[in-house]
């Protein structure tokens, strides 16, 4: 009995993912409903990567924490620009979280936060999203959602890409 319920519990993880959760790779225009979830430095620097690009969809040079325009800023570097620890990352994704709980009428991109320049891992980052599981207004990057969900590691992606 219990393996039922936990193959029900996972067939029901993955037709939520195939009601298009998967971050696109490549985020070209968000519309008016849709925040582009991005790392970024404290300060709100957003010279390179993912933060450069959300200047295009209303990221404010200066604001390096939170909502600004149809960008969300989570910090995975200092000031100084710097690599925070995953503890002050982790603090600033609940907090994440919990706006993502508060607007439910926006459908937010998270993108592999913290696994570019700020050199962490998939694997680092992706457990401080677990509660984004239930969220369904949170889409996450595939590899995000792998390490999240077990039994998708060896899953083919490519026809649950919303884009």
């Amino acid at each position: 009995m219990r393996i039922r319920a936990r193959s029900s519990f996972w067939e029901e993880k993955i037709t939520s993912l195939q009601m298009n959760r998967i971050t696109p790779d490549l985020i070209e225009s968000v519309n008016e409903t849709e925040i582009f979830v991005f790392g970024s430095n404290e300060s709100g620097r957003h010279g390179k990567g993912a933060a450069k690009t959300a200047l295009r969809f209303g990221a404010k040079l200066g604001i390096g924490n939170g909502i600004s325009g149809n960008s969300y800023a989570i910090p995975t570097k200092n000031e100084k620009i710097r690599t925070l620890g995953q503890t002050k990352i982790n603090k600033y994704v609940q907090e994440f979280i919990e706006y993502a709980k508060e607007n439910k009428d926006k459908v937010f991109l998270v993108t592999e936060i913290g696994c570019g320049l700020a050199g962490y891992s998939p694997e680092d980052i992706a457990p401080m999203f677990e509660p984004t599981i239930e969220i369904e207004n949170v889409h996450l990057p595939a590899k995000f959602w792998k390490i999240l969900i077990p039994n998708l590691k060896n899953q083919n992606f490519t026809n649950l890409i919303r884009y």
